[in-house]
Order: structure tokens, then C-alpha cells, then sequence
């Protein structure tokens, strides 16, 4: 997503306030200025696509086949449906259907554009019908693969550095809404891509700006439309009180937990990821019916809906809080493991993103363990979600911005111990992680 770095083998670092004053910066920029809107109303459709299917075939479905209420058993063949819609897409379509979730945010460049209806239709199989993934890297790699793809229709000799500015700045105005303000998602990519010094400054410019028309747009149009902004927020949240010292020591506890549990996670998602790939469509299936089976477990155990365990999570996080106190402890406990194997196996094999589910399991251990003496529910749900998603991104300022930008005013109160959960967990997760093969060969 960024320009050439200063210092590759072979060439010169160029000299960032040197582009930034130059006339093909400003017209840079312009260009950034109208692709934000039709790549953030194609992220705002794609989205609208995502929570239809997800209507469609959860609820709508089942009634229109004579159901009185959607059966438990409705995610395992609608699961293993995803699985088989979703193998075929990756093995069949150009590129792999994009990022592999299991390995984390890593930075491979936009996709070409014979690659982009690989990724669109791979990720709406894998959203729409229950996975348990989010939709953020599929919209960044649509944003970034749209932008370059419409550029190089304009300016076909476009330099290489320049196109990869544009290619973060579509990425931006795709995520520009969806986790809560456009500041954040501008702060995840720029966290994500590794830029550091001037460099960042030369690309975060047309990154913002194609941010903030995005965002303009996704609220323009979901006012229009009626649909809303598919943005991350919480329409209640308890009060929090000042941080106890209690609640530093759970601040330590929770970070401990959640190193452990992100990283049992990812060595499941990276290990069932390897068989996958041998077949797979057949294995792809089999993971299907693997997160519904799991769906299905949680419903008749506990008698709560299965949704609880399917899909992102983004949309069930506010529902989470607001009604902790009908959450007795052993459901969440059976919630958590439910929805961190489901999320394991999604990781492995469908295309999505891997913030929200990891939000979800945060929030709903810091809730389960809220239930403990010297610790409040708002605390231990901010505190969960920051550790949970440091554990699974390896980026440890963005997860501190999403778990207290999300609270409003109460996550200025709880930011000390998001803080500290977040550094215990990401110490402790880069402490626990294998090493490479690349690192540990003989040199």
C-alpha cells in the first residue's frame, strides 16, 4: 500500500516533502478526491449485499420454506453451502479469493483486477451465509484493487510509488465507516502497512482525505437509503467508575488470557489452514459444517439463538453489553468457546477479516469474567476487547483506539487498563509465537 521504502537494495530513498510539493502530488490528490466517491458507495453496496444475504438466508429463508422460526439446525447446511460456494470461488477464479485471514493483516499489494471478482464473491459467500469472519479486508483489498484499476485507465503510465498510494487511499475510503470513525480506519492501515517518518506523512495525506469523503458518502447514502452506515457502534454503554487497583490486576489477568487464548486460535486457524489447501473445496465444506455444527451446539445447550456464534459479530457487540445480565456465566464460557472454534475454523478456510469475531470473544470473556469480585462489566468488556485483538492482529495501538473509541465517553475512563491489558497481551503473544523457519535456519 505504500510507496518504494527508503532504503530497498537498489534504490533511492526519495525525498517526501520533495513529492509532496510537486504539481503531480496536488493532481494526486484530486484524483484521490474522485475515486473516494464511487469506490466508498461500492463498499457501502457491498456491505448492503453482505447483511441482505445474511437476512436472506437466516431468516427470510426459513420462513419461506414453512418454518414457524429459523431451526437450530439451519447453520449446518447453510455452513456447509458457504464452504462449497467459497472452495470453488478460490479455486477456480483468479488469485486465491484474497487475503488469508489465518495469517494476520499482512501487506501483499491491491489485487489486479482479473483477481477482484475472485475476492467479491468469495467473501460474500463466506460473510453472507454465517462465517465467522468481518468484512474489513475484503473491502480493503476491493478499495485498493477498484482505485488502481481506475486509475490506470486514466493515467495509464502511472509511476509504480504513485499507484500505490492510490491503492491505500481506495483501501481508506472503503473502510472509512465501518469501525466507527474514519480516524480509526485510517489508523489500522497505517498500523497495518508498517510506515513510519516522513513516508507516512506523504502517503496518510491522500489516505484522510479519501477517508473522509468516504465517510461523507456511507452516511449520505445510508440516510438516503434508510440502511444506516454499517458502523461499528454501541447504542448503550454502562457506566464505568475509575479504575480500581482490583482492576489492574485484572487489567494483567485478562491480557494473560487472551495472549494465550489468540494464540491457541491462530496455531489451530495456521494448522487447519495447511490441510485445507491440499484439497480445498471438499475441506472447505468440511469447515462449513464444522462452525454450524458448532452454532447448532451452542443453541440447544444453552437455548439462545445460533446467530450468537455465526458471522462477524459487529452487529451483535452492542446487544452483548446492553444485555449482559441475561447472559448467565456458563454461557458465555460455552459462547466463547463456541465462537473461538468457529472463528478458528473460519480463519482456516473462508475469506473475510479477522477484527470483529476477535472483538466479540474479547468482549464476551472480559463480561464472563466481570461476574468476579473488583471487576465492572464495562471495564472488563473494553479490556477484553482490546487484549483479544492485540492477541490476533499484532497491532497494538489500533486495538487500544477500538476497544475505548467504541465506548464513547466511558472509554476515556477505561483507557489505563485497556492499556495495560493490551501490552501484557501483546508481550506475551510475541513472546508465545513460533519461530519462522526463515529465523531459526542455519546461516
Amino acid at each position: 500500500m505504500s510507496a518504494e521504502p527508503a532504503g530497498a537494495p537498489g534504490t533511492e530513498a526519495p525525498d517526501p516533502l520533495a513529492v509532496i510539493r510537486t504539481r503531480e502530488y496536488a493532481v494526486l490528490l484530486v484524483i484521490v478526491a474522485a475515486l473516494g466517491v464511487p469506490i466508498s458507495a461500492a463498499a457501502f453496496g457491498f456491505l448492503a449485499l453482505v447483511h441482505e444475504l445474511e437476512d436472506l438466508t437466516y431468516d427470510d429463508l426459513p420462513h419461506a420454506l414453512g418454518f414457524g422460526s429459523t431451526p437450530s439446525w439451519w447453520p449446518v447446511p447453510l455452513l456447509a453451502l458457504a464452504g462449497l460456494l467459497t472452495g470453488l470461488a478460490i479455486r477456480h477464479l483468479p488469485g486465491t479469493g484474497g487475503h488469508k485471514p489465518a495469517e494476520g493483516f499482512v501487506n501483499t499489494g491491491a489485487p489486479a483486477a482479473s483477481e477482484l471478482p475472485g475476492v467479491a464473491l468469495a467473501a460474500l459467500a463466506s460473510l453472507g451465509l454465517g462465517a465467522v469472519l468481518g468484512p474489513e479486508a475484503p473491502l480493503i483489498a476491493l478499495g485498493g484493487g477498484l482505485a488502481v484499476y481506475a486509475v490506470r485507465l486514466l493515467k495509464p503510465g502511472i509511476a509504480p510509488s504513485a499507484s500505490a498510494m492510490v491503492a491505500a487511499a481506495g483501501s481508506f475510503a472503503a473502510v472509512s465507516a465501518l469501525l466507527g470513525s474514519p480516524l480509526l480506519g485510517a489508523f489500522l492501515l497505517m498500523e497495518a502497512s508498517g510506515l513510519a517518518g516522513m513516508m507516512l506523512g506523504l502517503v496518510l495525506v491522500p489516505g484522510l482525505l479519501a477517508s473522509g469523503i468516504g465517510s461523507l458518502i456511507f452516511i449520505g447514502l445510508g440516510s438516503w437509503t434508510g440502511l444506516g452506515t454499517y458502523s461499528l457502534t454501541l447504542p448503550h454503554v454502562p457506566h464505568a467508575p475509575q479504575p480500581t487497583v482490583a482492576e489492574f490486576g485484572w487489567a494483567l489477568a485478562l491480557g494473560a488470557a487472551a495472549a494465550l487464548v489468540g494464540t491457541g486460535v491462530k496455531r489451530l486457524a495456521l494448522a487447519l489452514q495447511e490441510r485445507v489447501e491440499q484439497r480445498r473445496v471438499t475441506p472447505t465444506v468440511v469447515m462449513g459444517l464444522t462452525v454450524g455444527a458448532l452454532a447448532l451446539l451452542y443453541a440447544e445447550s444453552t437455548g439462545r439463538n445460533a446467530s450468537e456464534v455465526l458471522y462477524s459479530g459487529q452487529d451483535a457487540l452492542g446487544g452483548l453489553l446492553a444485555e449482559d445480565a441475561t447472559y448467565a456465566v456458563g454461557t458465555l464460557l460455552v459462547l466463547m468457546v463456541c465462537k473461538a472454534l468457529a472463528y478458528a475454523a473460519s480463519l482456516s478456510s473462508f475469506r473475510g477479516g479477522p477484527i470483529f469475531p476477535s472483538m466479540f470473544l474479547g468482549g464476551a470473556g472480559g463480561l464472563a469474567l466481570s461476574h468476579l469480585p473488583g471487576l465492572n462489566d464495562t471495564s472488563g468488556f473494553a479490556m477484553g476487547i482490546g487484549a483479544m485483538c492485540v492477541a490476533m492482529l499484532r497491532l497494538p495501538m489500533t486495538s487500544v483506539l477500538l476497544a475505548t473509541l467504541l465506548l464513547g465517553a466511558e472509554g476515556v475512563t477505561v483507557m489505563p487498563l485497556v492499556i495495560v491489558s493490551v501490552v501484557v497481551s501483546y508481550v506475551l503473544v510475541l513472546r508465545l509465537e513460533r519461530p519462522s523457519a526463515a529465523s531459526t535456519a542455519p546461516r
